[in-house]
């Protein structure tokens, strides 16, 4: 409609004619689907119907190259994309484990949650400036907006760093615009305040939507919002002569040609300026209820309900429409016919598509079920599992398998090792649909990585480790030109422990950055850039401040390859320090809670600054995203200064052996190392030799299980760590003990050395009374040896 102008009547008309067939097809998915819910063929529906029109508006203005971070509701803007058809609504809403058939998922998110693929199948980048964007929906409400900031920044940077090639797969020039939708009631989450106030400092091509119906769920705006109005209370981000800030639109939901102004209005100033817009759509309803969970007669009164009969943006379309001479009554009448044809006809092909496979496996089923029936003592009680097995009128996998397990047990032993054969080969198949890809199954995953030992000339200078650190982000930054940090205090003054000093100077103000006290959008911004090519490192600057953000990560970063079946990723470098801090806001150490809060993240713990280089040289040749501990405690201490700064890199998932001995192994990782060292070598003045053993990287742990390869040698199992009881420690026992099957070689109980169950109190004493200490670890040593030998490790208490 921004080329109203250049169109004829005829154009025009067709224009807006193909629009409300659109609307139509989405609304019928939308009333279709609820249906689909409520006779159980679907588990859950949350649809769009109501907010059709403004997302047609939307979609007018969306150029290819545009991301949009959006909600659940947005089925129509998908759909006027090109990205959505009715197969695939209605496959994502049965849950469809295939990604031919929901590209969304493949059925590992309920439907209304929408990506499209900025991977191919072997996991490389396509082009994504020839192309639509939507980056992969999450359910927590306002969890969108974070990266959203982050796929905006992308084309500042884009636009700003000269270093980076103008030929790529990313942008074109900066020109690309990040959409962000949300629900009114949602915008009272701190994510969209700190995401919006973010925005507006950096000064983003951000264009952000508040469909706004009056209500969240059951609870009206007067709950939610100050003043029930979202623009009204952030007028004063509205830029003026004064100073930057956003541009503010306001415009009701039902009124298509304004709608299709405003989104164009908007889409230019982001576009070209570079300014956040927020567009305040108000007026919409949503005639089914939030959910298929419930009905919204229950909370709108009579006045309410025909309010929205009448305001409907589809039936308001269809007034304009005649008004303007665009269409007549009966050739709307016509094209919504069509369009409950046409989304019936899809959402059969649909069901046939995700039963079709599944009823095929039921007749491979009782194939083998009758087969081990035939000689078994059992079979009338198998026959009987068959026969319950092929009534179920639409079976599930897990009916099929909760059967052939069943008749497992009724079987003797010839006849039992073929059906179980057949569930070991049918699991196998079957599994990869709903586990793989929670990490990088490409050529660009971290396990391709391989050591590179660091090198250092024979006069190779003791330094402060900070340095190590600093040199090497040289080197990388002068590598990659796509590599950018940013966090509180990282650009100005270099990081509060100076591992970046002098980099803002060197490579600018747009790669080595200062971010305002806000780690959600910190995180955010990582994500996002990520998403589009750029290779940012998020700087928290402790590693309790992490918990910030700990809801974006576990959320969104982590579930990322996971919930898109590996078409999207986001290989995000995060920075921050920990471990042996003193205090109950700064004690460093909630690592249990963290490793169980992110799988899909690696977590690694350097014990000192060369390792820690080592694993940002690995994981900027790959496509992971990951964690990174520095140690607070060792940035002063001294380390030898590489020569093959930028190029050496520590094995991700590999431990260490520090010390060899024979009685004892001891598993721990960061800053308790050198507190176990110390006590290692006064054991060693009275006979006992400890096995100590780096872990380095959480997750993944040990992947060559070399701890167990320790424990047979040693026979004992000791694991140190500073978190709470049951923390970390409770897991690496589990990885030694369970998955390496360490007990075989054990001939003592495995233990473990923990802080105490509250976080530390403040200053030195609180320290060493509450987290590990250098007599603890002697005393728990000395303690297990004299289980094992007592009259030469006579009892110390």
């Amino acid at each position: 409609m921004a080329k109203t102008e250049t169109l004829t009547f005829e154009d025009f008309k067709k224009e807006v004619l193909n629009d409300f067939k659109i609307a139509s097809i989405s609304r019928e998915c939308s009333l279709l689907g609820r249906k689909e819910v409520l006779t159980g063929k679907a588990k859950f529906g949350i649809f769009g119907d109501g907010k059709e029109v403004p997302q047609l508006a939307m979609a007018k203005a969306f150029q290819n190259g545009d991301f949009r971070s959006g909600y659940y509701r947005d089925q129509t803007f998908m759909m006027a994309i090109g990205s959505l058809s009715i197969e695939q609504f209605f496959a994502g809403l049965y849950g469809h484990p295939d990604l031919d058939f929901d590209p969304m998922s493949a059925g590992r998110q309920m439907g209304g949650h929408f990506a499209t693929h900025s991977l191919d199948e072997k996991g490389n980048w396509k082009n994504l400036t020839l192309q639509k964007n939507s980056s992969a929906d999450i359910s927590p409400t306002a969890g969108q907006m974070p990266r959203l900031l982050g796929l905006a920044q992308a084309s500042k940077i884009y636009r700003n760093v000269a270093e980076i090639p103008t030929e790529n797969n990313f942008s074109n020039n900066g020109n690309e615009v990040a959409w962000g939708t949300i629900g009114n009631a949602s915008t009272s989450e701190g994510l969209f305040f700190e995401t919006i106030n973010a925005a507006g400092v950096l000064q983003v091509p951000m264009v952000m939507s508040v469909w706004d119906d009056e209500y969240g769920i059951s609870v009206h705006a007067k709950y939610q919002t100050t003043k029930e109005n979202i623009s009204e209370i952030l007028k004063g981000f509205q830029r003026d002569e004064h100073g930057k800030g956003y541009e503010i639109f306001r415009v009701k939901g039902w009124d298509y040609p304004t709608l299709v102004s405003t989104y164009q209005k908007a889409s230019e100033i982001a576009r070209i300026e570079h300014v956040p817009v927020l567009i305040h759509v108000q007026e919409l309803t949503q005639p089914q209820g939030h959910s298929t969970s419930g009905s919204h007669e229950r909370y709108k009164n009579t006045e309410r309900l025909a309010w929205e009969t009448e305001y409907d943006c589809i039936v308001q379309l269809k007034k304009w429409m005649v008004a303007n001479n665009i269409a007549t009554v009966e050739e709307i009448e016509t094209i919504e016919k069509a369009s409950k044809k046409e989304v019936l006809e899809g959402k059969k092909t649909a069901w046939n598509n995700f039963t079709t496979a599944i009823k095929n496996d039921v007749v491979e089923a009782v194939t083998i079920l009758n087969q081990v029936a035939q000689n078994s003592e059992n079979k009338v009680f198998i026959e009987k599992h068959i026969s319950d097995l092929t009534s179920i009128k639409e079976p599930i996998r897990k009916d099929i398998l909760v059967t052939v397990r069943k008749v497992l047990r009724l079987l003797s032993d010839d006849a039992r090792m073929v059906l179980s054969n057949w569930i070991t080969l049918y699991t196998a198949k079957i599994q990869p649909k709903y586990s793989a890809n929670l990490y990088s199954e490409s050529q660009h995953a971290v396990s391709h990585a391989n050591e590179v030992v660091p090198v250092y000339n024979e006069k190779a200078e003791e330094v402060d480790a900070r340095l190590v650190l600093r040199d090497n982000f040289d080197a990388l930054f002068a590598k990659y030109p796509e590599t950018l940090i940013f966090g509180e205090d990282s650009g100005t003054i270099g990081d509060v422990n100076q591992g970046l000093e002098g980099m803002q100077e060197k490579y600018g103000i747009h790669r080595v950055a200062d971010a305002g006290i806000r780690e959600a959008t910190i995180l955010g911004q990582g994500i996002g850039m990520a998403m589009r090519g750029l290779r940012p490192i998020a700087e928290i600057q402790y590693l309790d401040y992490l918990l910030y953000a700990i809801q974006i990560m576990s959320d969104d970063l982590a579930t990322l390859q996971y919930r898109t079946h590996g078409r999207q990723k986001a290989p995000l470098i995060i920075r921050t320090r920990g471990h042996r801090l003193e205090g109950i806001w700064h004690s460093g150490s909630p690592m249990g809670m963290i490793i169980n809060a992110i799988r899909g993240i690696h977590v690694l713990v350097p014990r000192n600054m060369t390792k820690a280089a080592g694993f940002y040289n690995t994981l900027l040749e790959f496509d992971e995203p990951a964690l990174v501990i520095e140690c607070l405690n060792g940035y002063r201490l001294k380390e030898k200064l590489p020569t093959n700064l930028g190029e050496f890199k520590t094995p991700i998932g590999k431990v260490e052996t520090i010390l060899s001995g024979k009685d004892i192994t001891v598993v721990s990782y960061g800053s308790t190392l050198r507190i176990i060292e110390q006590a290692a070598k006064e054991l060693a003045e009275i006979g006992i030799e400890i096995e100590l053993i780096d872990i380095q990287s959480l997750l993944p742990f040990d992947t060559t299980k070399d701890i167990v390869k320790s424990v047979a040698k040693t026979n004992r199992l000791l694991v140190i760590d500073e978190d709470v009881p049951g923390g970390a420690s409770a897991y690496i026992l589990q990885e030694i003990i369970e998955n390496q099957q360490a007990y075989y070689h054990l001939d003592s109980a495995p233990q473990t050395l923990t802080a105490k169950a509250h976080r530390p109190a403040y200053g030195t004493d609180g320290d060493y009374f509450s987290k590990p200490s250098i007599e603890d670890v002697y005393e728990k040593i000395y303690e297990m040896m004299h289980e094992a030998f007592p009259a030469k490790f006579p009892k110390l208490y």
